[in-house]
């Protein structure tokens, strides 16, 4: 992942979080405010922790019952973690796994109307599909093209693991506009021409001790969830 600006960490650092010790808590929660909250940090406990730990496909089965979906992991301290939570996006892209556990939850008839409604939508916009020709890892024509013209590139690309593959082609097809797009392109064979992968945070030197302990410091109690 890019690191990013200043302005969306600072951003992202006054997300409320909400605290839960069960699946069920966190259903509650949804459930009262699915509709009405923007993005939240869900705070977990680790598995060390016992009873406390709710598994990371629980709280994302839930989310999917309600149309939210999960982005950023960080880890709190030793005995949590937090998951960035939102309201998915219209015409944002299904991955092919959500789309396995959308079909196991309907099949156990746990989504709600707000989850369904989701779903609909987005195989009317064309969302649902969107992403299937890169999870069968099928190279965009124009990074293909620019891949054609730099046989180092393309030697490095190719021996890249599917994981990457992926990842850089969801960039690439995440971009707002054509420009950006051509420039994410060009980024991807400029790098790949020297065996580095697009869109792969590389973490200054020295960065990891200058950050140490930041954490603890914007720890602010902000928990509107259960037990």
């Amino acid at each position: 992942m890019t690191d990013l600006p200043p302005s969306a960490k600072r951003r992202l650092e006054q997300y409320p979080r909400v605290t839960i010790r069960s699946r069920a808590a966190w259903r509650r929660w949804l459930a009262q405010h699915h509709a009405d909250s923007g993005p939240i940090w869900l705070v977990t406990y680790k598995r060390s922790t016992g009873s406390s730990y709710v598994p990371y496909g629980d709280v994302v089965d839930e989310a999917l019952c309600f149309g939210w979906v999960d982005s950023l992991p960080r880890t709190l301290d030793d005995e949590r973690t937090m998951r960035l939570f939102s309201p998915r996006k219209p015409g944002s892209p299904w991955s092919q796994i959500n789309k396995r556990r959308v079909a196991a939850l309907i099949a156990q008839g746990r989504m709600t109307p707000a989850g369904l409604a989701m779903v609909d939508a987005a195989k009317r916009d064309g969302s649902w599909s969107s992403y299937d020709a890169i999870e069968s890892l099928s190279v965009p024509d124009d990074l293909a093209a620019a891949l054609r013209r730099s046989p180092q590139a393309r030697g490095y690309f190719e021996a890249f693991p599917p994981s990457t593959k992926k990842a850089i082609f969801r960039w690439i097809a995440s971009a707002k506009t054509d420009a950006t797009r051509a420039k994410r392109v060009a980024e991807t064979v400029r790098l790949a021409a020297q065996n580095i992968r697009a869109n792969q945070y590389r973490q200054p030197k020295g960065a990891s001790a200058a950050r140490g302990g930041r954490g603890a410091a914007h720890e602010a109690s902000c928990s509107r969830g259960g037990a």
